[in-house]
């Protein structure tokens, strides 16, 4: 659904109740472009104790480090410093 800002603005708790009811995205347009969405929390939002690599593979990312590794290589962790 699309959704001028000035109509988000006026009805915001019924949008959210709706989206809360049916799970579809709300995209908040400005003069025909959009500039925000709105969307039910995906599984990571939802579960505080999640570590940040599974709240990042929640997201749908592929994460290339194990847990405690990094995945900034050495040469570029040192130029950084």
């Amino acid at each position: 659904m699309d959704i001028s800002v000035t109509y988000f603005k006026q009805h915001c708790l019924k949008i959210i109740r709706r989206l809360e009811k049916t799970g579809a995205t709300v995209a908040i347009t400005r003069r025909g472009r959009v500039v925000a969405q709105l969307r039910p929390p995906g599984p990571a939002a939802t579960t505080k104790a999640a570590r940040p690599w599974e709240r990042l593979r929640a997201l749908g990312g592929r994460l290339l480090a194990e847990p405690g590794e990094s995945v900034v290589r050495n040469r570029d962790f040192e130029a950084l410093r």
